[in-house]
C-alpha cells in the first residue's frame, strides 16, 4: 500500500463532473491511496496512523514539527491505482502491480474508516473508481510518498 501525501492550504474533488457534489477541505493533507497485491488491514492501519501523526506542518518558529492532529487539520482521501503504475517498458504504463478493483476498493474503504477513527477535524473522500477532478493548493510545496512496511 502506498500513500502520496501533499500538504495543502485547501483541496477539493468533483465526482463524475457533478459540480453539485464538490467535496473539499481547508488546511491539511490531500492523500492519494494506492493498493497493491497482498495489502491488508494491518498495512492500512499503519499507514493511517503514520499519515495522521507525520510531522509536516510548521510550528510557531517556522520549523516543520507539527502533525495533522497537532494543527487540527483536515484530510482529503482519494483512491489512485496509478501509484502502482510501471513505466519501465515502452511508453504506455502498465498497471499489473495495482490490486484488482474489488480488493483495492475493500482496502481503500477500510483505510478511510480507520482514518475516521483518528480524531481529525474533517475528512472528505473521493469515490473509488469514479472519474474525479482534484484541485489542490499545495502548501510548501511538501509532498511525501510512504509505502507500507514490507514493500
Amino acid at each position: 500500500m502506498r500513500l502520496l501525501i501533499q500538504r495543502v492550504k485547501r483541496a477539493s474533488v468533483i465526482i463524475n463532473g457533478n459540480t453539485d457534489d464538490k467535496r473539499g477541505i481547508s488546511q491539511g493533507v490531500c492523500v492519494f491511496i494506492g493498493v497493491t497485491h497482498g495489502d491488508n488491514e494491518a498495512k492500512a492501519d499503519w499507514l493511517a496512523e503514520k499519515m495522521a501523526g507525520l510531522r509536516i506542518f510548521n510550528d510557531a518558529e517556522g520549523k516543520i514539527n507539527l502533525s495533522l492532529k497537532d494543527i487540527d487539520g483536515e484530510a482529503l482521501l482519494v483512491s489512485q491505482f496509478s501509484l502502482y503504475a510501471s513505466c519501465a517498458k515502452g511508453r504506455r504504463p502498465g498497471f499489473s502491480d495495482a490490486a484488482k478493483p474489488d480488493e483495492a476498493e475493500r482496502i481503500y474503504n477500510y483505510f478511510v474508516e480507520k482514518v475516521k477513527t483518528l480524531g481529525l477535524k474533517k475528512i472528505s473522500c473521493g469515490e473509488f473508481g469514479a472519474d474525479m477532478e482534484v484541485e489542490i493548493i499545495n502548501d510548501g510545496p511538501l509532498t511525501f510518498i510512504i509505502d507500507a512496511p514490507g514493500e
